[in-house]
């Protein structure tokens, strides 16, 4: 059995699609691109696809991840093409490996995400984020299916920054004509998860941001912290690796309609 990993994208309006939906239109991809899958045993089997972190329904994203399991083998990079040609535009499959090492999971520790705040400036932007992060704790709370919770939205965060609009990763629908923040924040995936959604309101708390209109957040990227640097590493770099190990003609990474510069932290 082969086993491939696949990184994908939630783009412009897709940024909407539940994880629900999307698995309905991979698993449509799967069978227009014949992909030779294999299935699950029992009364009802489902194709072998392993869900690896995905991002809440309303954020777009540059780096999510999946592992499919086939009966035969297939090259990473045809496979890929064949797959983003089936998938709906703005959910688009950027990148495949052959799963050579184990632990996919296990190495995303963290998350790079981008917010976009209409109406407010860089200026305040960067105040709430001094006050955010000279705080030793930030309590927020948050409705589950057990009711409200608190917990510290600050312990999550390992570094935040408020950046020039120009350099948004993500332009998006972004308003012109009036101002517009950009944070830039890394996060470490915790137990509870601390969310974008999460760290904003703690920037309200602590230092009473309010933004006039929703964030529009957007993931550039997930993988292994590094905790000295405080970086996002890619966590297919060690498949890849490991290919280049094992062959003296490694395939390189598949590139298709990611934005210039996205998905790097």
């Amino acid at each position: 059995m082969q086993r491939i990993r696949l990184r994908y994208t939630k783009r412009g309006r897709l940024r909407f699609t539940s994880h629900r939906d999307f698995q309905r239109a991979f698993e449509r991809a799967l069978r227009r691109a014949e992909v030779p899958m294999a299935y699950s045993a029992g009364f009802t089997p489902h194709p072998k696809v392993s869900y690896a972190n995905a991002a809440p329904t309303g954020t777009g994203s540059e780096a999510e991840y999946l592992e499919i399991a086939l009966t035969a083998h297939r090259d990473p990079a045809p496979l890929r093409r064949l797959l983003d040609e089936s998938m709906p535009d703005g959910l688009d499959i950027i990148d495949a490996v052959e799963s050579r090492t184990s632990g996919l999971a296990d190495r995303l520790t963290a998350s790079v995400w981008e917010l976009r705040l209409g109406g407010v400036t860089e200026e305040e932007a960067a105040r709430a984020v001094d006050v955010f992060l000279a705080a030793e704790t930030v309590e927020v709370q948050r409705r589950t299916k057990n009711g409200m919770r608190s917990f510290d939205a600050r312990e999550a965060v390992v570094e935040m920054t408020a950046v020039p609009a120009a350099d948004a990763q993500d332009a998006g629908d972004r308003p012109v004509a009036e101002p517009c923040a950009i944070l830039r924040l890394v996060v470490r995936h915790m137990t509870p998860a601390v969310r974008p959604d999460d760290v904003l309101s703690g920037l309200h708390a602590v230092a009473d941001l309010a933004p006039p209109v929703p964030a529009a957040v957007t993931r550039l990227a997930q993988g292994l912290l590094d905790e000295e640097s405080g970086t996002v590493t890619d966590p297919l770099a060690p498949d890849r690796e490991a290919a280049t190990a094992g062959s003296t003609t490694a395939p390189a990474p598949a590139t298709a309609k990611a934005p210039e510069g996205s998905g790097s932290a």
